[in-house]
């Protein structure tokens, strides 16, 4: 593991509204590795993604917790780490598969594909009735700063 250079940990309840406070705070620290738009857009994304499934599929008839990890770690890499004690996931695998969905005809069942297009690598672990931990990694390209 890479060493961390700057961390940052939010709590928040399954609430939809807060999908949109989780995207915009981890564009907001991401800011600090200067990413392109499409960059930033890839992080908004897939935290939008990772913090809806806990919404919709760890509580789908409660409230409870959701954490998003934020985490700079040396090479410019950004982790971020989205964690629920909700109804876990039975089969990961197939949960990762485009298209299925456990959530109704009105999901797409493509959150996993689009968050590991976006992102370099997706890790999820899940246990059942236990809840579910979604890491998310990218590195952010250095840009050549500009003097003037």
């Amino acid at each position: 593991m890479r060493r961390t250079e700057n961390y940052v940990k939010i709590e928040f309840l399954s609430r939809s509204s807060n999908e949109g406070f989780a995207r915009v705070a981890a564009s907001g620290f991401a800011a600090q590795l200067d990413p392109t738009l499409d960059e930033l857009g890839d992080i908004r994304t897939s935290v939008s993604e990772a913090v809806t499934n806990a919404i919709v599929h760890a509580y789908p008839d409660q409230l409870g917790r959701i954490l998003l990890k934020m985490r700079v770690a040396e090479g410019n890499i950004l982790e971020l780490t989205v964690r629920d004690w909700g109804r876990g996931i039975e089969n990961v695998e197939q949960a990762r598969q485009p298209l299925y969905t456990t959530g109704g005809a009105e999901r797409s069942g493509m959150g996993f594909t689009i968050m590991e297009s976006f992102m370099d690598r997706v890790h999820v672990k899940s246990v059942p009735g236990k809840g579910t931990t979604v890491v998310m990694r990218k590195r952010i390209a250095t840009r050549a700063k500009t003097g003037r």
